[in-house]
């Protein structure tokens, strides 16, 4: 019986981790969706190496550091490329590893949107590589690492609403704040200009390949088939996205007299990430409550990071920076067991905010920290010229849409020659007919 267990638990999370996995097309989709058309192409490459070069991140150091032996409640400190690590909350290493990689380069990926059609490619990689490998694993040991501190203070983060989500966040904050806002995203008296999405369709359609693989995200980490948990999980997965995306939509009709597409769809993105955390804790009346807090917090504070001058093209510090801060510390106030709304006191909720501060403050510095050094050494910057022509041409040396080109069979063997000017001009004219 014990090997048929082992079997339907390892199935189960292969199944699941290939879910999680299947999450990066919905963010290419959805970030390509979102940005302007001439810089489409590049931020799908950001997360082809997010999904790349943050997979080899993580086999090679990130998931020792994460889960191997404990050192001082701080990180792992063996098991590099999973030499020598054996079975693992009764799972075959491999196994585990195929899981959790999925969670490392998702958190990654929730900063490549946030620094698009600005950002120089080749730094990306060094980040993409790197927050992989120490920076979402240091955090991950914490919390659910073997001796993790925050994990034996009492802290619980179910499928990583601040592990992977507000770290995610709180990284995307310290590299836009480097990084600086789009050319003619804000005006000298500092007032705002709408820079439009060029596709908001796929958009939607890459929010419905996250909402479909967030079922392996949290329902995943049960990390068994066995687990009875897993039915509740899923259902407070489903009710918490439902409710976010109509209380996002409802909020822009009082506020703005318009159901913003772009707000639904970050509302029901936003529900998500807060319920990924109590998903496991809490009823179904308290998952649609999260919901309905996330509904509305997103919207307001897409406006809030704007006001601040913080030049965001997803929205990615709004949802998975408010909405993971929102989701962690509802355990302490919505878990059926230990939750201030059920009579479990304060101490939950404190252990929950200091955690929700130590991950994202962790992130954001290390993050900072490493984009610093990449700005003062190699720059981190596209120049200007190449900013207001499209990262796809400049970066990438292909636009992402046909329909930029005026001969269809202009395409230079010789990459190094650079495209015809006609077709540069083309590029960049398609874009502004855009609003791109």
């Amino acid at each position: 019986m014990g090997s048929l267990i082992i079997s339907l638990n390892t199935v189960w999370v292969l199944l699941t981790g290939a879910m999680v996995f299947l999450m990066e097309g919905g963010f290419a989709a959805l970030e390509a969706g979102f940005v302007r058309s001439k810089n489409a192409m590049n931020v799908v490459m950001k997360v082809f190496m997010d999904s790349s070069l943050g997979i080899l991140g993580f086999f090679l150091v990130g998931f020792a550091v994460m889960f191997g032996p404990n050192w001082m409640g701080i990180l792992g400190t063996g098991g590099f490329a999973l030499r020598g690590v054996s079975f693992l909350s009764g799972l075959p290493p491999w196994a585990l590893w195929f899981f959790e990689a999925g969670f490392a380069i998702a958190m990654v990926s929730i900063v490549s949107g946030a620094v698009a059609e600005r950002m120089r490619f080749s730094p990306y990689m060094v980040f993409a590589f790197l927050g992989t490998a120490l920076i979402y694993p240091v955090a991950g040991h914490w919390v659910w690492g073997p001796g993790g501190w925050l994990g034996a203070l009492g802290m619980r983060d179910y499928a990583g609403s601040a592990v992977v989500h507000a770290a995610g966040g709180a990284a995307a904050l310290a590299a836009i704040i480097l990084l600086g806002p789009r050319r003619g995203k804000y005006n000298a008296d500092g007032s705002a200009n709408v820079l439009p999405a060029s596709n908001l369709p796929l958009a939607a359609a890459g929010a419905f390949i996250l909402w479909f693989g967030w079922f392996g995200f949290n329902a995943g980490s049960s990390l068994a088939a066995t687990n009875s948990d897993i039915s509740l999980v899923a259902a407070n997965t489903l009710i918490a996205s439902a409710v976010g995306g109509v209380l996002g939509t409802l909020w822009t009709m009082l506020k703005y007299k318009k159901a913003d597409p772009s707000m639904t769809i970050n509302g029901v993105l936003a529900g998500l990430v807060a319920v990924t955390a109590p998903c496991a804790y809490v009823s179904p009346a308290g998952a649609a409550a999260i919901g309905l807090v996330a509904g509305v917090l997103v919207v307001e504070a897409v406006g809030w990071v704007d006001r601040a001058h913080l030049d965001d093209p997803v929205g990615a510090v709004a949802v998975h920076g408010f909405g993971g801060a929102f989701g962690t510390l509802s355990v302490g106030l919505f878990a059926i067991k230990g939750g201030l709304f059920y009579g479990g006191g304060l101490h939950s909720l404190l252990i929950q905010a200091l955690g929700l501060v130590c991950v994202a403050g962790w992130s954001f510095v290390a993050t900072y920290g490493l984009f610093y050094l990449l700005k003062r050494t190699v720059g981190i910057r596209v120049s200007a010229d190449e900013e207001d022509q499209g990262l796809d041409i400049g970066e990438h040396g292909v636009p992402a849409y046909a329909h930029g080109w005026t001969e269809p069979n202009v395409f230079p063997s010789d990459l190094s020659q650079g495209y015809p000017q006609v077709v540069r001009h083309a590029v960049t004219a398609t874009d502004a007919a855009e609003g791109g």
